[in-house]
Formats: structure tokens, sequence, C-alpha cells
């Protein structure tokens, strides 16, 4: 499953919260600069949906057909197969249409889309885990499905010690990202004031300038 991340260069431990107008003016022009290229609610890295119809034989098609049908609709047809338990295959909600995301707001299509994702790529990990199991108990037995249960939860240990490790990794790199941010910060601050004392100066210096030049302009006039 393909994501995107962005990083966002910020100083989080030095930079004030902006304020409630600040934030309204940025999401204004960020809403402006958007306006200018649509959105497109399909991903380019999302492949097209998969179409199970021309990888089915004509006989499972037609027992499809034949369960899908209603009762009420076709009284002589038979009764559909109720012997599997199908609700977790089909726990998943519906994908909107492209007319309905682009109803939507983009942050809320993008939201719900990468939500369907996710539980879709859950399910279909759930459903390759059991397939295999199946086929392990099935071709070798008992004793060969409990090793292969006993090496997967080996695995799964081994991710979770692997997991701990990265999250103290995280927990450390942002106490040092903190620590250097707290360092720093005074001659960040001490520098970014002198650049706007700088500023107003140059500022002054401009206007003096062009004040001086429209008194030369004005003696000149008068000499003449």
């Amino acid at each position: 499953m393909p994501l995107i991340t962005t990083i966002h260069e910020s100083l989080p431990y030095i930079d004030p919260e902006p304020t409630p107008t600040d934030r309204l003016a940025a999401e204004a022009l960020i809403t402006a600069e958007r306006s200018l290229v649509p959105d497109d609610p399909f991903h380019a890295l999302i492949p097209p949906p998969y179409t199970p119809s021309p990888h089915l034989t004509p006989l499972i098609q037609s027992e499809f057909d034949r369960i899908a049908s209603s009762l009420s609709s076709n009284p002589d047809a038979p009764p559909k197969l109720n012997v599997l338990d199908l609700t977790r295959y089909s726990s998943l909600p519906e994908i909107p249409s492209p007319a309905e995301l682009s109803q939507m707001d983009s942050s809320e299509a993008t939201t719900l889309l990468q939500s369907l994702l996710e539980k879709a790529y859950t399910d279909h990990a759930y459903v390759a885990q059991r397939r295999a199991h199946l086929a392990l108990l099935d071709a070798y037995g008992k004793n060969a499905w409990l090793i292969g249960n006993w090496q997967l939860e080996g695995e799964l240990k081994a991710t979770e010690k692997d997991l701990a490790e990265v999250k103290r990794e995280i927990d450390l790199v942002t106490l040092q990202r903190k620590q250097a941010q707290d360092e720093a910060g005074p001659e960040i601050i001490g520098l970014e004031d002198t650049w706007k004392k700088g500023v107003g100066r140059v500022l002054e210096t401009e206007a003096a300038v062009e004040g001086l030049r429209r008194q030369v302009l004005e003696v000149r006039r008068r000499m003449e």
C-alpha cells in the first residue's frame, strides 16, 4: 500500500502557535492555490478496481448468480447457500463513485479512501493467511500446521520487538530534537530580531533618502 508522507520543515519547540487569524489566512491561501488544479479522487498509484468476473468459469459464475438471486423475485429458484458465513468478506463498505467523491471535501474524500484501503488490505492479508493455513493443514496434517503457527508466533514476537525498538528510537530522536531546538532557540530568536531591526532600518534609510531626494529636487526648482 503506497503511502505519501509530507515532511514539513518546522521548529515546533521554538515557533509560537499560529493565531486563529493566521490559520484562517493560511487556509485561505491553500484553498486558493488548490482551486487552480482540480483534485483527482483516485490516486495515480492506486490500481484499478478488481473485477473477478473474467477470472471465473461459467459454472462458478452461474452458481454465484443463483446465490445472488432473490426468492421473492423467483420463487422457483433453489435456496441460497447459507453454509458459509460471508459477512467477514463483505463487511467492506461500497466505494463511493467519482461523482460522490467530487461532492465531498478533499480531506474528507482522502480520509475515506485511505480508511477503505487500509481495511481492504487488512482483509486481504487475513484471507491470504487463512488460505495458507488451510493449504498447510490439508497437505501436511495437524503437526505441520501447528509448527507453522509456532513459526508465525516467533515472527510476531520478533516484529513486536522491532516495533518497540523503533518506538524507542523515535522517542530518543524526539528528545534530541527538542534539546537541540531548546539550545538553539535563543540564538534563532536573537537573529530573527536582528533581521527584523535590520529590515526596519533599511526601510527607514530608503524613506530618508527619498525625502532627501525630494528636497534636492525642490531646491533645484527654486534655483531655476
